[in-house]
């Protein structure tokens, strides 16, 4: 059986590993979990920007409108600090906000740290592509998509994507009976 393939924007957002102070460990993080899971074949594409609104709204835009990503993950930004705006610049640039993710992130979150309730994570869409803010650290990132993948595949379904299959053993991915690929 072949599978669908997919592109998968990842951003990563930060001043000090955009400028090279510190290596950034958010998108390999993100490649590796997605290689461990997924059974579609992947072609990743990256960006490791600064915390500026602008930027990172052009980078959201570039990624789903003009690369035709399926699926957009950024890391870092999220919190309350004055240069953590990647909520607001994914905001900006969303057709529609699907406030559940960023709920179901922080619940997932919360489990392990109380600091959670700090995070201004959203899930929104732009055409067909789903766009989620994630945290910034390889554990926490695993951790947020281990507790909220299982829902991406069928949203990705819902807006035109490719049908997402993982590996078993892995994340137990949810759909409807009625949107389930028979294998032939």
């Amino acid at each position: 059986m072949t599978h669908d393939p997919v592109r998968i924007g990842l951003v990563s957002i930060s001043d000090r590993a955009s400028s090279g102070v510190y290596e950034d460990k958010g998108l390999p993080a993100l490649e590796a979990w997605f290689g461990d899971v997924l059974l579609n074949p992947v072609e990743f594409v990256t960006r490791l920007i600064p915390d500026e609104q602008a930027l990172i709204e052009a980078t959201l835009i570039e990624l789903a409108d003009a690369e035709t990503c399926s699926l957009i993950l950024t890391t870092g930004g999220t919190g309350p600090a004055p240069r953590d705006v990647t909520p607001e610049a994914t905001l900006a640039v969303a057709h529609k906000v699907l406030p559940g993710f960023g709920e179901a992130m922080r619940a997932v979150s919360l489990k392990y740290v109380p600091t959670a309730i700090l995070s201004r994570q959203v899930g929104v869409t732009r055409g067909g592509s789903l766009i989620l803010n994630l945290p910034g650290q390889p554990k926490a990132i695993k951790e947020t998509l281990d507790g909220i993948f299982a829902a991406v595949p069928y949203c990705i379904d819902l807006i035109g994507g490719p049908y997402l299959e993982t590996r078993a053993g892995t994340i137990d991915v949810f759909r409807p009976k009625s949107a389930l690929r028979l294998s032939v």
